[in-house]
């Protein structure tokens, strides 16, 4: 089986297996980039796992506005909180940003694997748990209403994952995006807080120069 998400690899037992039985039924696909993997509203009904590559997921809007949710780099699942929902749909599009793969396991292979490996199941749960508390972060910043408190949300949460100072993986479009705002605007407010003496942007690292007046900013 090939490589998964790291923290899924703590039940490697002493023998070097990756935990998975080697009669696991699964199938892999190849993916070229700016492929679509998954349109927003199709059938999840199986574990699909990226195994290399990047993809980047989208979500459209009520308006018709496109929002950007999240990029993900391999090793990674797509998804798998869906799998057991009553209404298992995407709640995204997914889109290849470079080549990628992605492995498919079968809703009842999935079952099965949890059944007989516990510490599989454990990590599964963790990662979707993690996945919740994302969506709740998510959601925190789309309620901030300034544009600028939601670009100092942004950055505060990078600092507290990456440190300080951190070099940013999107460009400006993309952030836009996720913040679901305009590209001018965003470029703009980011110009402001330049000058206001709360960043310093050196092409894509971001430093904090003035921590209370970025944390003012959120309210």
């Amino acid at each position: 089986m090939k490589n998964i998400d790291p923290q899924w690899q703590n039940f490697r037992d002493p023998n070097g297996s990756d935990g998975f039985p080697d009669d696991l039924k699964y199938s892999d696909r190849f993916y070229n980039k700016g492929d679509i993997l998954f349109n927003q509203g199709d059938l999840c009904d199986a574990l699909y796992l990226l195994t290399s590559g990047s993809v980047k997921t989208e979500m459209v809007t009520e308006n018709g506005n496109t929002l950007g949710i999240e990029i993900i780099k391999a090793p990674r699942p797509l998804a798998p909180a869906f799998i057991f929902s009553a209404n298992n749909r995407f709640p995204v599009t997914v889109s290849a940003i470079e080549d990628a793969e992605l492995i498919r396991i079968p809703k009842d292979e999935l079952v099965r694997l949890i059944s007989i490996n516990p510490q599989f199941m454990q990590q599964f749960l963790q990662h979707n748990a993690n996945r919740t508390q994302f969506l709740t972060n998510r959601l925190q910043l789309l309620t901030i209403k300034s544009l600028k408190g939601r670009v100092a949300h942004f950055l505060i949460e990078q600092v507290e994952e990456h440190g300080n100072p951190f070099v940013l993986s999107r460009n400006k479009t993309e952030l836009a995006e996720f913040l679901g705002v305009a590209r001018p605007s965003l470029a703009r407010s980011i110009s402001e807080m330049i000058e206001e003496g709360v960043i310093e942007v050196k092409r894509n690292e971001y430093r904090i120069v003035d921590k209370k007046k970025l944390h003012d900013l959120l309210v």
